[in-house]
């Protein structure tokens, strides 16, 4: 089953490992929630990720925005699923399909945040477009933009 949206460019001749996958759009202060990945090369990202074993969307949303921010969320609507072809840090090609949620944050403790190379930024709807990473995220900004 192919996902109703479909971003990034398969480069010919890889496998891409299909990794069902989830991420959220959380605003507060007419700020968007992202996150700053601190690797070889920053980028930046919407909370979320993989969706382990038997979880479903909503689990796994709620779980990595805990692991990635320290902020506790409620998933409100789901408004796309997407596929993201791309090359993980380790140059593992996948593709990321699954959901992309609109949340509510309910708390915000750093202290519960896990990852250590994921820092909560709060960007402005329009940088957030021109900033994060992958097209499906900001096609997914620029749809809540547009109402």
């Amino acid at each position: 089953m192919s996902p109703a949206l479909q971003f990034g460019q398969a480069e010919p001749g890889l496998g891409y490992t299909v990794r069902p996958a989830v991420f959220g759009l959380v605003f507060h202060d007419e700020k968007l929630a992202c996150v700053r990945v601190t690797r070889d090369t920053p980028y930046h990202d919407l909370p979320g990720g993989a969706v382990d074993g038997v979880e479903t969307e909503e689990q796994a949303l709620i779980r990595e925005f805990l692991e990635e921010t320290g902020m506790t969320i409620e998933p409100v609507r789901r408004i796309i699923e997407a596929g993201q072809y791309f090359r993980k840090s380790d140059g593992e090609p996948v593709n990321n399909v699954g959901g992309i949620w609109v949340a509510r944050m309910l708390d915000l403790d750093p202290m519960r945040k896990v990852e250590a190379d994921h820092e909560l930024v709060w960007l402005h709807p329009r940088t957030a477009l021109a900033e994060l990473r992958h097209d499906a995220h900001a096609w997914a900004v620029a749809a809540w933009l547009r109402g």
